[in-house]
């Protein structure tokens, strides 16, 4: 395969990977917005002090962060700040490991955070705004 062939795989599996982490969270955060009064009853369910404001942070960072994933602006960035909301999710809500579904759900935060330290690693690729971005 020639180096053009290469790298133009390459940046197309960087977009298909980010969209399909995208997705995950744009629908997240909608999921959210859909049923407030379960997710806020949810955060309250583990000990959180304030749901709605949880809430409001959980639907910007994760539709926000989403969205700015999609379309590879920021993209390094952007991935650490949902890793790291990820890896807090995990912990505060998949910790009772004697539940299976709870280990299942916390492996895949943990699996999750993995696919964006990739990002933040080796960026958004050429089919992003950060691509087009150091193009110009």
């Amino acid at each position: 395969m020639s180096q053009t062939n290469a790298s133009k795989s390459a940046n197309a599996f960087a977009f298909v990977g980010r969209l399909l982490i995208a997705v995950l969270f744009i629908l997240g955060g909608i999921g959210k917005l859909a049923a407030p009064e379960a997710t806020q009853g949810y955060i309250a369910s583990v000990g959180l002090p304030a749901p709605l404001l949880d809430l409001a942070v959980a639907v910007i960072v994760e539709a926000g962060g989403g969205l700015l994933l999609l379309v590879g602006y920021r993209a390094r960035l952007v991935s650490l700040v949902l890793a790291a909301f990820t890896l807090i999710l995990a912990v505060l809500f998949h910790k009772n490991f004697a539940d299976q579904n709870q280990m299942i759900h916390f492996l895949k935060n943990i699996a999750i955070v993995g696919g964006l330290l990739q990002i933040a690693a080796f960026g958004a690729g050429s089919f992003s705004l950060d691509g087009r971005r150091l193009r110009a």
